[in-house]
């Protein structure tokens, strides 16, 4: 897998049916951390993933402390309207953990507090937004993330 897709407690089934065929579509992992905001046989998730739900590379944790604990020794970039660096910023490598936060509310200041030097965010230039949709946010980290990983290394 190139890269780990992580939703943090996401709440919109919909995101992340879509975000779940991004995962497929780009050979990624998803890892959804709850408690989520839905049921995994919701409706509204299975239509937005369509078909392609049962094969998607997936694993859900029960909290935040499990999957870090799992995951202790990866490298990981946490996603905030909040950060000062941008995804431009990131030197994406293979495996590594792209973590989002839930749509209402983005990560926990403390998840991002314990890792200032590893938060990203991706600009907005105008003037009235807070924050963009979790799907367009994953989609534009995930596709800079390939195609930095697809430039040939000298």
């Amino acid at each position: 897998m190139p890269l780990n897709i992580v939703l943090i407690e996401p709440e919109i089934p919909n995101n992340t049916g879509n975000i779940g065929r991004l995962a497929l579509a780009t050979n990624s992992h998803l890892h959804l951390v709850g408690p989520l905001g839905f049921d995994l046989d919701n409706k509204r998730l299975k239509r937005a993933g369509l078909d392609y739900w049962p094969h998607i590379s997936l694993t859900r944790y029960e909290d935040t402390h499990t999957f870090f604990e799992q995951h202790q020794e990866q490298s990981f970039a946490f996603f905030s309207s909040h950060a000062t660096k941008t995804h431009w910023d990131l030197t994406f490598s293979q495996n590594h953990f792209l973590v989002f936060g839930k749509e209402s509310v983005g990560l926990p200041r403390e998840l991002t507090g314990q890792h200032p030097d590893h938060c990203y965010k991706i600009p907005m230039h105008g003037t009235h937004i807070r924050s963009l949709n979790l799907g367009n946010s994953v989609g534009i980290v995930l596709y800079e993330g390939l195609r930095q990983l697809s430039l040939p290394r000298y």
